[in-house]
């Protein structure tokens, strides 16, 4: 992992200065050691697109056939004394252009004419629409002649009806060209000479120098400082990603170390390396995708599987590359931990169905927000609305990509919580067919879910995972209801028409035992996860059949048969399968007390735990003495609240007459 992490870094050229707009340069002066380019800053060169979008400048077509033809016709009428004038005076009117009335250019002060095959750049005003084309001829030859009804003589001959449109507005030429001027405008805006002061020690740092230094820092890193030998950058690549690997394997020992003996491990490492790829990959195409980067992504993939004391450590460990390798990568940083932090938060109320587009807006209000106050204290800069539109891009990328943590649940064999809250549903079809064949057994997994659930939530463990553990524990007592109390019991059949009546101690432990291998086989067919299995197999452990190994004892039978009435195990690992194996025990034993004070459901608990620790039940587990106690507390007050007094009613009506 470490060296596919520096096979994919970027090499980097460190800027040796920290500045920002309105600080004090504390460095010593600094002069140019070489030629660079002022680049503009993004609000500047979007201002001047902005600008060249504003200034729109049309184009006409100049129609030469149409000015011919009109003057043809004009030597055609005879209009006395005015055929001159008014021939000259048309001549002038239509060589300045007519265009129609509602054709007049109204935003711009300059026009271009095609003409001639050439583009002649005339002032707006000089070009007349058809009715001031037509006053203005009437207006030159009063003006000229005053002793003639000229307007009569012009409308007698038609005249007026000779002056139409000989420029024609051409939209294809005025987008073009329109589009490309906003495309010409020039990136930078000034140059420095190598030897010029850029800025003195104890100058505040201006706009201006921070343009220029921003411009720099640019080029230094572009072209100067990517000189060092490679080698050098190979090796600080390599030192970083085992830093950073270090550090990840650290936070996983600290936060939970059991993630180290099972798949999660791996997932972890996958995830990890997934992120860092992703962030060290853009900053090296186009460090501006980042801002699209869905990383919260990675919080919310972290969210499926693991607990809150693993998630945020690991996510901010997953986000480190970018203060090291992305421009801007503090503040980006802070921008994507903020927002993986709300979706770690608001992902158990919004994260099913249509609310998951909740979720996406409700991350991006949260980057939004920081991303403007990184803004107002300067820690940020670039187009507002453009940036802010690419954090929301990223938001509901990352909606669209985490249906992906059912291809990861496949591939490393784990159980997201998602799958657990489906598994939980008791009328899932398998849960509903233990019901029917075994509504006793179906019963005592909802109090042994109801109880490990509290248990669970006092220590902290996963409550989820148990109750889907209690809920299937024993779905293999389905095959032979009727070998077990709880649904005997329901059918109030006489002694000798109990299952067990008649048996040998040894085929009744076998009988009973077997719902063990029967839950595994069927949870198998069913394809729960192995998590679940698991429960199945440990949730006996290698314990014995009580009541029947003593019956069988107390028969004479030889003690070296152990093994007949114990179950297959294994004996539980984890403090969650520990927890249901108490859990099942206290519950179904529960049933025999005759007493509910705390100190009998004291001395109960401890009566049981104490069974299974003779029995080496725990000899497996990683679960400390704190944590044992913790468990049984809170055993002890889940019967005690289940357990508790009630007012004892009057028998008959007369004693309660009486009391009344």
């Amino acid at each position: 992992m470490v060296l596919l992490l520096t096979a994919v870094a970027p090499r980097l050229a460190r800027f040796d200065y920290e500045y920002k707009k309105g600080s004090t340069w504390d460095y010593e002066t600094l002069f140019a050691p070489f030629d660079f380019p002022v680049l503009k800053t993004t609000e500047q060169i979007q201002a001047e697109m902005d600008k060249a979008a504003d200034v729109f400048v049309p184009y006409f077509n100049y129609l030469p056939d149409v000015t011919t033809s009109s003057m043809r016709k004009l030597s055609q009428v005879d209009l006395g004394p005015l055929d001159s004038l008014t021939a000259a005076s048309m001549v002038a009117i239509l060589e300045r252009g007519v265009v129609a009335d509602d054709a007049l250019p109204q935003d711009s002060d300059v026009i271009f004419v095609q003409k001639d095959k050439r583009a002649v750049k005339i002032p707006a005003d000089n070009i007349l629409g058809l009715s001031a084309a037509r006053a203005r001829l009437l207006a030159d030859l009063q003006e000229q002649v005053d002793t003639i009804a000229v307007d009569s003589l012009l409308k007698a001959g038609a005249v007026y009806n000779l002056i139409v449109p000989n420029l024609v507005f051409n939209s294809q030429i005025t987008d073009a060209v329109n589009a490309d001027a906003a495309s010409r405008i020039s990136p930078t805006r000034g140059y420095i000479s190598a030897g010029q002061l850029i800025v003195s020690k104890g100058e505040i740092v201006t706009a201006d120098i921070a343009q220029i230094l921003d411009s720099y820092k640019k080029e230094y890193e572009t072209n100067i400082g990517s000189s060092r030998p490679i080698y050098l950058e190979i090796l600080g690549n390599f030192l970083v990603a085992f830093i950073l690997v270090l550090l990840l394997l650290t936070v996983i020992y600290y936060s939970n170390a059991d993630i180290f003996s099972d798949s999660r491990y791996y997932y972890l490492l996958f995830i990890f390396t997934l992120a860092a790829i992703v962030i060290l990959v853009i900053s090296r195409v186009n460090p501006y995708w980042l801002f699209i980067t869905p990383l919260t992504l990675v919080a919310l993939y972290l969210q499926a599987f693991m607990r809150p004391r693993v998630i945020v450590p690991v996510y901010i460990i997953s986000l480190l590359p970018l203060l090291v390798y992305a421009d801007k990568g503090i503040a980006l940083f802070i921008i994507f931990l903020v927002g993986g932090m709300v979706s770690i938060a608001a992902f158990p109320v919004l994260g099913k169905g249509w609310k998951q587009f909740l979720l996406a807006l409700l991350a991006f209000v949260s980057m939004a927000l920081t991303y403007l106050a990184l803004r107002l204290v300067g820690a940020m800069s670039g187009v507002v609305l453009q940036d802010l539109l690419r954090l929301l891009v990223a938001s509901f990328l990352a909606v669209a990509g985490y249906p992906l943590i059912y291809l990861f649940e496949k591939l490393f064999n784990l159980v997201s919580n998602s799958r657990l809250s489906e598994l939980a549903d008791t009328s899932s079809k398998l849960l509903r067919e233990l019901e029917q064949k075994a509504p006793g057994t179906f019963q005592h997994s909802l109090q042994v879910m109801n109880m490990a659930d509290a248990v669970a939530r006092s220590i902290d463990v996963n409550p989820l995972l148990l109750r889907v553990g209690a809920l299937y524990h024993d779905i293999g007592k389905m095959n032979n209801p009727m070998c077990f109390i709880e649904n005997e019991s329901m059918l109030n059949k006489s002694e000798d028409q109990k299952y067990h009546t008649g048996l040998q101690p040894q085929q009744s432990a076998e009988d009973i035992i077997r719902h063990v291998t029967d839950g595994v086989d069927m949870a198998h067919r069913h394809r729960l996860p192995d998590v679940v299995v698991d429960f199945i197999r440990t949730h006996h452990g290698t314990t014995v059949t009580g009541y029947f190994w003593g019956k069988y004892l107390n028969q004479k039978g030889d003690p070296a048969n152990r093994k007949y009435f114990s179950y297959p195990g294994p004996a539980p690992t984890t403090k969650e399968q520990i927890i249901l194996m108490l859990c099942d025990s206290v519950e179904a034993a529960s049933r025999t007390l005759t007493e509910y004070t705390p100190e009998a459901f004291s001395a109960f608990v401890e009566k049981i735990v104490q069974g299974k620790m003779d029995q080496g039940q725990f000899a497996a587990a990683d679960v400390s003495i704190k944590e044992l106690s913790g468990i049984k507390e809170a055993i002890k007050n889940y019967l005690a609240q289940v357990h508790h007094g009630r007012v004892e009613y009057p028998s008959n009506r007369k004693k309660f007459l009486k009391i009344k």
